[in-house]
Parts: structure tokens; sequence; C-alpha cells
């Protein structure tokens, strides 16, 4: 392990909260329970198009507390920091942001995805939740590149990607396994060097 390794991980056992003024980016709790379930079943069919396919216990709360503690685990080993958007003035719940595949050594890398509540899209929140993920990437956990996924049809994700500075990568063939299909995926990256600033995002 590089000694960056160990200083990542000896931060694990602090709580991860990414704020400003009216948002919040923390890990998961089984208190969420509630809100997420509420926010995930009434947007369901806004979702599924673009995420694996939903299984049978998927909203059961012993299904939610496994994988509460299974984000624990992966935020511990340094595999992942999966995250909650929050409104902070209404403590609510509006979204998902995962910086997932951390890879260190030679690579010092890490992939991003995201969800937001049918209701909550279209208004920025993810716009935001990104740029507040970006400098915890690039300054906390001293990664140099960030990449991301999305279906070509995901036009609101596109644009959200090439306007936080992302760059187009490539053309994946039946990259994820998504809604039960395989689907192609365009790749984007941003390193940490790029001198695109964030700017007049909308998700």
């Amino acid at each position: 392990m590089t000694r960056s390794v160990f200083r990542f991980l000896s931060r694990q056992p602090d709580p991860v909260e990414i704020a400003n003024a009216t948002y919040l980016l923390r890990l998961p709790k089984a208190s969420d329970y509630r809100q997420w379930y509420q926010l995930r079943s009434e947007s369901r069919a806004f979702l599924e198009p673009w995420e694996p396919t939903w299984r049978a216990d998927e909203m059961t709360e012993s299904a939610f507390r496994s994988r509460v503690i299974r984000n624990e685990q992966e935020f511990a080993s340094g595999q992942a920091v999966p995250l909650f958007i929050f409104l902070r003035a209404q403590d609510q719940l509006v979204g998902g942001l995962t910086i997932g595949y951390i890879r260190r050594g030679a690579a010092q890398c890490c992939m991003i995805g995201y969800w937001m509540g049918e209701r909550h899209a279209g208004k920025g929140h993810m716009a935001e939740a990104v740029k507040l993920a970006i400098p915890y990437i690039f300054s906390s956990l001293q990664l140099h590149r960030i990449e991301a996924a999305c279906i070509p049809e995901n036009q609101r994700s596109i644009r959200l990607l090439e306007k936080a500075g992302f760059q187009r990568e490539g053309y994946l063939r039946e990259y994820l396994k998504i809604n039960g299909q395989w689907r192609d995926h365009l790749m984007f990256s941003l390193l940490s060097q790029d001198s695109v600033q964030p700017k007049n995002l909308s998700d």
C-alpha cells in the first residue's frame, strides 16, 4: 500500500459530511429508511430505465439495512464513498451520489454514479451535489481522475457531466446490464488538473 492509502484509511472513522448552505452529502444511515423508501417508491418508473433491475426485496427495510452495512464496509475499506443528498433546511432526502470503484496505486481514480428522486429532478440539485463532490474527490481523497458512464439516450446526465467539465472519451459497447438489458454507455472523465470550472449547471 502507498502512504496515501494509509492516510485515506486513517480517516475512515470520521463521518463524511460535504456541505454548503443549502446541501448536505453524507453516508446513509439506517434511520434514513422511511425517507428513502418514500422517494424511491414514488420515483420507480422514473429511475428504472437507468438502473440495474430492482430485486424482489429491493424496498424492504431489511434490504436497506444490509445496504447501509455494506456501504459502511466499503467506505471503511476505501473502496467507495456512498452519499445521500439532503436539502439542509428541511433535512429532506432528494437523491444519492456514489463515489465508487476507487482505485489507488498507479490509477488514483474513481467512478461516480447518481440518482435523483423524480419530484426533485430538473431543479439543479444534482448539479450542486456534483460541484460539492468534485473538490472532495480531488482534495480529500487525493484522486487524480473521476470517471462517469451514462446511457447515450440519457441527455440530462450528459448535459450535467459536460457542464461540470467532464470530457467525453469513448463509447463502451454493452457496458452494464441496465433494467434487464446490456446497454451501451458513453464514458466521461474529469482530471484533477482540468481547468474547466463547473458553472450554471442544471440536472
